[in-house]
């Protein structure tokens, strides 16, 4: 590494955790060791002996999220262990009851110590031996070093083991460093992008040749060029992407902090990063000339929205970029009766009608819907403000369609919030012909055909339909609550799927996948798809390269 760079670091521990260890070293973690239990699903909880359900001391309620002091073991909920902490100078690390992770009270935040991960992911691996890990079980993310347990180099459940140890080229865990699993989760979708693993595999973005690069600044576009050729490299030991989250930062000062991020959020400024820094046009269409930067190579598509006047029927059409397209998860208006005949043609399993649909959310994004008396439009036909119509459709798809389902929502009037936990069926492969506007403009005037020559525009009666079909690639799910919840993608590779959860990766089945709380579905083109799955080679890791010895 350069010496001009080399500021870029690990974040620095929490200083009470500091103090604890200066205080107590590690005795404080072993304490505990005993009173670890790995359940059924392969998760990591706090058992304490004497007592069947665990409570806070202060208010005794166990729906909450519970923690235990590392110095008294008094179990606290997140309403009580700010004063716990206040009563109890010194006693601001805590372990998460449920998911085995150090809190810092005083910080707020969680903290991570690789030497007590070290305690615990010993316990998980012990608790898994002779234990027969369901495909759909949810474990532990970990933090771990190349040398952390048995020199493993790749964290998998004794499941995986029985499989040989046959995994995909690029399938690599990335370790949490204190509530980042909102950046693993989209990192890990990114990495498994046909075009973005493309373009940084094949060096277009060079970090050795970079000029920010050469003149000390920092590049986001060199970090995930790091991150790619680590993840590729073969190395199966969990990697720590600190660099790029720096730079992340230095972008989006306001998101600097060890709180847990929205995934979404981050992928946007993640995009906008790499356009930025690439240096290319800030404007999508300028002058008809669009940006060629590989963030809109891959993702840009262009919506149409026409509005129309209700008293004439003049239509006033608008286009607009988009590099996602955001879904309201409704019960009501989510399901679309044409799902089920769809799922029975498609081979796709049965729809649920009490559930929302993916086609259904595309249908209310598309359907025509009345403005309000505040948003008359000013209709040129008629000389005056009248009330009108408006509806949105897909101009031109891009080679990557990203479909971000709206699961929090925001109150200013009640000043509330809270998360939709509704699921989502979604299928596998996606046709998105009848949300395109020659589909939408052609249902408006009687089932006509709009070709619009020269526009990019996908027509389902001419042989570019092909360029509507989608396959489905990644997943990132959500669970858990509003301000806590955890982050987790599933990567199809090859028609297998794999379950992403910051360090830790393991096969599931098609089943898991489906039942998970989708927050952002990924497709690619079909003809994507299938070109990559040409190009992805398997690398089989034998046991003696996955636990090597080495002399101390």
């Amino acid at each position: 590494m350069s010496a001009r760079i080399s500021f870029l670091k690990k974040p620095d521990l929490c200083n009470h955790l500091s103090d604890y260890k200066l205080r107590y070293g590690t005795d404080g973690y072993k304490s505990f060791e005993s009173l670890f239990r790995c359940i059924n699903d392969g998760k990591i909880k706090i058992k304490l002996q004497e007592i069947e359900i665990l409570r806070c001391s202060y208010c005794s309620d166990y729906h909450k999220r519970l923690y235990v002091c590392l110095i008294c073991r008094l179990i606290s909920c997140s309403s009580h262990i700010l004063l716990h902490t206040q009563l109890n100078k010194g006693h601001d690390i805590a372990i998460d009851v449920e998911r085995s992770e150090l809190y810092c009270s005083s910080c707020i935040d969680q903290v991570y110590d690789p030497e007590f991960d070290e305690v615990v992911v010993s316990k998980h691996l012990i608790g898994l031996v002779g234990m027969s890990v369901k495909s759909g079980g949810s474990n532990k993310k970990r933090r771990l070093d190349s040398q952390l347990i048995l020199g493993s180099k790749f964290l998998v459940s004794p499941r995986d083991r029985r499989e040989k140890w046959s995994f995909p080229l690029g399938l690599r865990g990335l370790n949490n460093l204190g509530s980042t699993c909102f950046m693993n989760a989209v990192l890990q979708a990114l990495v498994h992008a046909p075009p973005l693993r493309n373009f940084w595999l094949s060096g277009q973005h060079n970090r050795d040749l970079c000029p920010r690069r050469l003149k000390g600044l920092l590049c986001l576009p060199c970090d995930l060029d790091v991150i790619f050729s680590a993840m590729f490299s073969g190395d199966r030991t969990p990697y720590s992407p600190a660099h790029l989250l720096y730079s992340w930062w230095q972008h989006s000062t306001n998101l600097a902090t060890y709180e847990q991020q929205d995934s979404h959020e981050f992928f946007i400024s993640l995009l906008d990063c790499i356009h930025e820094n690439e240096g290319k046009s800030k404007c999508l269409y300028k002058d008809h000339e669009e940006c060629q930067c590989i963030t809109h190579r891959a993702f840009s598509g262009l919506l149409r929205s026409d509005v129309t006047c209700t008293t004439c029927g003049s239509t006033s059409t608008t286009y607009d970029p988009f590099i996602d397209i955001s879904l309201t998860l409704d019960s009501v208006n989510g399901y679309s009766p044409a799902d089920s005949k769809k799922s029975r043609n498609s081979g796709e399993p049965s729809i649920n009608a009490t559930m929302p649909t993916l086609s259904g959310c595309l249908d209310f994004f598309t359907r025509s819907e009345k403005l309000g008396a505040d948003q008359k439009l000013n209709c040129q036909s008629c000389g005056e403000k009248r009330e009108s119509s408006k509806q949105m459709s897909i101009r031109r798809l891009p080679l990557l369609l990203c479909l971000h389902v709206k699961r929090f929502e925001h109150s200013l009037t009640r000043k509330t919030s809270r998360k939709i936990d509704s699921y989502l069926q979604y299928p596998f492969h996606l046709n998105m012909s009848p949300y395109l506007s020659s589909s939408i403009i052609g249902k408006r005037f009687g089932n006509r055909v709009f070709a619009f020559d020269g526009e990019g525009e996908y027509d389902s009666s001419s042989s570019s339909s092909s360029s509507a079909e989608f396959e489905i690639f990644a997943v990132v799910t959500h669970s858990g609550m509003l301000a806590s919840g955890h982050y987790v993608t599933y990567l199809r590779l090859k028609g297998l799927w794999y379950r992403c959860d910051d360090a830790w990766i393991n096969e599931v089945e098609e089943e898991v996948v489906r039942a998970c709380e989708c927050y952002m579905l990924f497709y690619a083109q079909e003809k994507v798809i299938q070109k990559a799955h040409k190009e992805l080679s398997y690398q089989v890791i034998s046991m003696a390269d996955s636990f090597p010895f080495t002399d101390c």
